[in-house]
């Protein structure tokens, strides 16, 4: 929606000084001074305005339309992961098309908002989605069987084969 504001403002920015300037350059009563002058206060007054507004709602509106991608990128994994149990993350990158640090970084983010519960397993490149009741009981690694250790808000680490568990 902001996106085609501000794409309205800008073609009426524009249409505003065309007919400024059509109007006063057949004029026959102005002399050229005062056509430079008022096409100079016309493009100041008039299409400045609508033309950086337009611009500036039209910024708004990419920026607003790359969040909702990305936010919408994040819902798909986070229901295929759950709907599944588990994933391979070459599939799930396959999936929603992105590279594994991409996927890795939308994984931290789902657990910075609270919304995933579950480890991956670094090593066999798989994700798995678990109740959160359960990883907080869960003291040995079930992929090792070795120490788990806090690492970060929301997430526990394997100190032996790295396996990641996100608590939310």
């Amino acid at each position: 929606m902001n996106r085609l504001l501000g794409i309205i403002l800008i073609v009426v920015g524009v249409v505003l000084g065309l007919v400024a300037a059509a109007w006063l350059f057949t004029n026959p009563d102005l002399v050229t001074p005062a056509r430079i002058l008022g096409l100079g206060i016309a493009l100041l007054v008039l299409v400045a305005p609508f033309v950086g507004g337009g611009v500036y709602v039209l910024a708004q509106g990419m920026g607003d339309a790359k969040k909702a991608a990305e936010a919408s990128q994040q819902r798909k994994l986070l229901n295929v992961v759950q709907s599944r149990g588990q994933i391979k993350l070459d599939d799930a990158a396959l999936e929603l098309q992105v590279p594994k640090d991409r996927l890795r970084d939308m994984v931290h983010s789902l657990v910075g908002l609270g919304v995933f519960s579950g480890y991956i397993n670094w090593d066999e490149g798989t994700l798995y989605s678990k109740d959160a009741s359960a990883l907080r009981e869960l003291r040995t690694c079930p992929n090792c069987g070795g120490e788990i250790t806090l690492s970060g808000k929301g997430v526990a680490r394997c100190r032996f084969c790295g396996t990641e568990f996100f608590l939310s």
